[in-house]
């Protein structure tokens, strides 16, 4: 494994030669040997619609490309970090949540709450969730941050889990997530909670959620 977990707030990643981390700006705590640390060009400003055209086009949310030979301990404003290793399977988890990630890892873009259409897209904006959510998929770890701590659910077929968007992290598996609210439209403005907005998810894989509903 890269990453090894030093505590509950900081990992380790070992990088050699030849192959690429990817952080978050800011992240680097530590490092030892020779690693350099490179603005990633993708993403940068341009407002909500300059976003959602690089979200679509894959993009994501600025990164540093870690290189060299030694070893980079990763943090970030003392948020829990969690780490995950894939193993074939797809991660979503909130851009913002992303610390640090094995660069053989496949990145991509998904619509969280995808079927609820454009009610789904309304939604996310008024409870405070992302509209998008990066995907990683391949085999490698990696490190994304929570409030409080991060519990893992698991979801298996037949029994659906609900979460409140707010405290949403990441999920991993074949897992089906819709948006949807309890509320009549004209109640929404204002109520961000799980009690006014579920995320459903289904299907086979585990959800990962954080023990409270601070956004990073």
């Amino acid at each position: 494994m890269t990453f090894r977990e030093i505590n509950s707030r900081m990992v380790e990643a070992t990088v050699v030669p030849g192959r690429k981390l990817y952080s978050q700006r800011g992240a680097m705590l530590a490092y030892r040997g020779e690693v350099t640390f490179t603005p990633n060009s993708r993403g940068g400003g341009g407002g909500l619609m300059s976003m959602i055209g690089r979200r679509v086009a894959g993009e994501s949310t600025p990164l540093m490309t870690v290189e060299g030979d030694g070893t980079v301990m990763f943090g970030h404003g003392g948020h829990h970090v969690q780490l995950i290793q894939l193993t074939g399977d797809t991660l979503c988890v909130e851009a913002d949540r992303l610390l640090a990630f094995d660069g053989s890892l496949e990145q991509g873009t998904l619509f969280l709450g995808s079927q609820g259409g454009i009610m789904g897209m309304v939604r996310g904006q008024v409870s405070g969730q992302g509209l998008f959510t990066t995907t990683l998929r391949g085999h490698g770890s990696a490190a994304v941050m929570a409030h409080g701590g991060v519990v893992e659910l698991p979801i298996v077929p037949g029994r659906p889990v609900h979460v409140d968007p707010q405290a949403y992290v990441a999920h991993h598996g074949d897992v089906r997530n819709k948006l949807s609210t309890a509320l009549d439209w004209r109640d929404m403005v204002g109520r961000g909670s799980g009690e006014a907005f579920q995320l459903e998810l289904s299907g086979s894989g585990a959800v990962y959620v954080q023990a409270s509903e601070e956004k990073l």
